[in-house]
């Protein structure tokens, strides 16, 4: 009896004491947080996950936690890790003798990173240039994703057929493109298709959903569909699974 009167003083002088040092819950850190950090990390999870849209800039405050991101390796990582599990997704198909098989590619930032460019801009803190973006890819001098570039090669070389869907402008920024993805190793998708005047005004959702309707009614089958912007993967034609890369830096609307 004495030892459980112990047990029960005990239990109430530290439940007391840990009340009066405001002790935190256990699932919470003990050691210092930057809070700047922790607010860009919130604000870039919802970016992902597609719970804030529309925005146009990056917060200012998020330069250095944006940079950090897409320059200190993490970005890699996590493109990385997303193809695998999309070649794990492509092990499990079986590819048809009709050759009908497809997969949708999106190129900016998908196939070929624009980072190098989006460095000058403060990795998105300044509003969208157009007219600079457009003298960046006129210079076809983007680097390709190494991980989309590897699943690219093995999409084509297990008998898929690749389509490679891009919201550039196709009278000014085709003859730029298609030499960079050449030189970049993107040799042998079905087709390529830009912004043709016909779609101007359109949004990226309706320009994309239409282009893929096409491509469905001819016959193909969209095993997957893959883009760094969540309007690459919205409405008609989807395919069978759609494939979301990370991309805090900039959003199509």
């Amino acid at each position: 009896m004495a030892k459980r009167v112990n047990e029960i003083i005990i239990f109430v002088f530290v439940a007391l004491f840990s009340k009066a040092i405001g002790a935190k819950p256990y699932w919470r850190t003990r050691w210092p947080i930057d809070r700047v950090s922790t607010e860009c990390l919130t604000w870039q999870l919802a970016v992902e996950a597609n719970n804030v849209r529309g925005w146009r800039i990056v917060p200012a405050h998020c330069l250095s936690h944006i940079e950090a991101y897409m320059t200190g390796g993490q970005y890699e990582q996590d493109v990385d890790y997303i193809v695998e599990q999309i070649e794990s997704y492509v092990s499990e198909l079986v590819v048809g003798e009709d050759g009908m098989d497809a997969w949708i590619l999106d190129i900016d930032d998908t196939c070929l990173s624009n980072v190098n460019y989006y460095k000058k801009k403060k990795y998105g803190c300044e509003p969208y240039d157009p007219m600079a973006f457009k003298a960046w890819a006129m210079k076809g001098e983007c680097p390709a994703i190494p991980g989309v570039l590897g699943l690219f090669s093995k999409l084509v070389k297990n008998g898929f057929k690749v389509f490679l869907i891009t919201g550039r402008d196709e009278e000014t920024l085709a003859p730029s493109t298609i030499a960079n993805l050449h030189d970049q190793g993107f040799i042998g998708y079905e087709r390529l298709t830009f912004r043709s005047p016909a779609y101007k005004g359109k949004s990226a959702v309706v320009y994309k959903s239409e282009i893929r309707k096409q491509i469905m009614e001819e016959g193909y089958r969209i095993w997957g569909n893959v883009g760094d912007q969540w309007t690459d993967l919205q409405g008609d034609c989807l395919g069978n699974r759609t494939f979301k890369l990370p991309n805090p830096m900039y959003c199509v609307p």
